[in-house]
Protein backbone atom coordinates (compact mmCIF):
# COMPACT_ATOMS: atom_id res chain seq x y z
CA UNK A 1 0.00 0.00 0.00
CA UNK A 2 1.39 3.55 -0.88
CA UNK A 3 2.06 5.59 1.69
CA UNK A 4 -0.04 9.14 2.70
CA UNK A 5 0.02 12.19 4.08
CA UNK A 6 -1.83 11.06 6.36
CA UNK A 7 0.16 8.12 7.33
CA UNK A 8 2.45 10.78 9.10
CA UNK A 9 1.14 11.49 12.95
CA UNK A 10 -0.41 14.63 13.71
CA UNK A 11 -1.52 14.86 10.26
CA UNK A 12 -5.55 14.19 9.49
CA UNK A 13 -7.31 14.71 6.57
CA UNK A 14 -7.86 18.63 7.85
CA UNK A 15 -4.24 19.32 8.26
CA UNK A 16 -3.75 16.92 4.80
CA UNK A 17 -6.28 19.48 3.29
CA UNK A 18 -4.22 21.98 3.71
CA UNK A 19 -1.07 21.12 2.80
CA UNK A 20 -2.88 20.27 -0.23
CA UNK A 21 -4.35 23.84 -0.91
CA UNK A 22 -0.84 24.92 -0.55
CA UNK A 23 0.94 22.65 -2.87
CA UNK A 24 2.13 19.63 -1.10
CA UNK A 25 -0.72 16.88 -1.75
CA UNK A 26 2.09 14.29 -1.86
CA UNK A 27 4.67 12.67 0.62
CA UNK A 28 7.39 13.51 -2.18
CA UNK A 29 6.20 17.42 -2.71
CA UNK A 30 6.51 17.69 1.24
CA UNK A 31 9.45 15.93 1.69
CA UNK A 32 11.20 18.51 -0.94
CA UNK A 33 9.89 21.16 1.01
CA UNK A 34 11.49 23.80 3.65
CA UNK A 35 10.46 24.50 6.90
CA UNK A 36 9.84 28.23 5.65
CA UNK A 37 7.68 26.97 3.26
CA UNK A 38 5.51 24.23 5.00
CA UNK A 39 5.59 27.05 8.05
CA UNK A 40 3.71 29.26 5.60
CA UNK A 41 0.53 26.64 5.51
CA UNK A 42 -1.95 27.61 8.73
CA UNK A 43 -1.69 25.91 11.76
CA UNK A 44 1.77 24.91 10.82
CA UNK A 45 4.11 26.47 13.15
CA UNK A 46 8.48 25.96 12.02
CA UNK A 47 9.13 23.38 14.51
CA UNK A 48 5.58 21.00 13.20
CA UNK A 49 6.81 21.69 9.59
CA UNK A 50 9.94 20.33 10.54
CA UNK A 51 8.90 17.68 11.87
CA UNK A 52 6.44 16.70 8.98
CA UNK A 53 9.02 17.09 6.48
CA UNK A 54 11.07 14.44 8.48
CA UNK A 55 8.48 12.04 8.87
CA UNK A 56 7.66 12.46 5.20
CA UNK A 57 11.00 11.58 4.11
CA UNK A 58 11.17 8.62 6.37
CA UNK A 59 7.82 7.48 4.83
CA UNK A 60 9.64 7.48 1.42
CA UNK A 61 12.71 5.93 2.02
CA UNK A 62 11.05 3.32 3.71
CA UNK A 63 9.34 2.66 0.79
CA UNK A 64 12.53 2.87 -1.71
CA UNK A 65 14.60 -0.44 -1.14
CA UNK A 66 18.38 0.26 -2.14
CA UNK A 67 18.16 3.81 -1.41
CA UNK A 68 19.67 5.65 1.10
CA UNK A 69 18.80 5.94 4.07
CA UNK A 70 17.20 9.21 4.99
CA UNK A 71 20.02 10.28 7.87
CA UNK A 72 22.65 9.89 5.03
CA UNK A 73 21.61 12.81 3.24
CA UNK A 74 22.48 15.23 6.18
CA UNK A 75 25.77 13.12 6.74
CA UNK A 76 26.80 14.05 2.93
CA UNK A 77 26.47 17.65 3.30
CA UNK A 78 28.54 17.28 6.67
CA UNK A 79 31.02 15.63 5.16
CA UNK A 80 30.50 18.11 1.63
CA UNK A 81 31.46 21.10 3.92
CA UNK A 82 34.59 19.68 5.52
CA UNK A 83 35.63 19.14 1.84
CA UNK A 84 35.11 22.49 0.95
CA UNK A 85 36.77 24.00 4.18
CA UNK A 86 40.10 21.87 3.34
CA UNK A 87 39.96 22.36 -0.21
CA UNK A 88 40.06 26.18 0.71
CA UNK A 89 42.71 25.72 3.15
CA UNK A 90 44.76 24.31 0.51
CA UNK A 91 43.75 27.02 -2.09
CA UNK A 92 44.74 29.81 0.26
CA UNK A 93 48.35 27.79 0.86
CA UNK A 94 49.01 27.89 -2.94
CA UNK A 95 48.21 31.48 -2.92
CA UNK A 96 50.30 32.26 -0.10
CA UNK A 97 53.43 30.33 -1.62
CA UNK A 98 52.80 32.14 -5.41
CA UNK A 99 53.42 35.50 -3.00
CA UNK A 100 56.39 34.02 -1.20
CA UNK A 101 54.17 34.41 2.58
CA UNK A 102 54.39 30.11 2.57
CA UNK A 103 57.22 27.97 4.28
CA UNK A 104 59.31 26.91 1.58
CA UNK A 105 63.22 26.02 1.01
CA UNK A 106 64.34 29.36 -0.80
CA UNK A 107 62.78 30.95 2.88
CA UNK A 108 65.80 32.78 4.89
Amino acid sequence: MKAAITDISGIGPAAAAALGEQGFGSLKALARASAEQVSAVPGFSDARAQKVIAAAAELLGAGNAGKAPSGAAETGGKDKKKKDRKKGSKDKKKKDRKKGKGKGKNKK
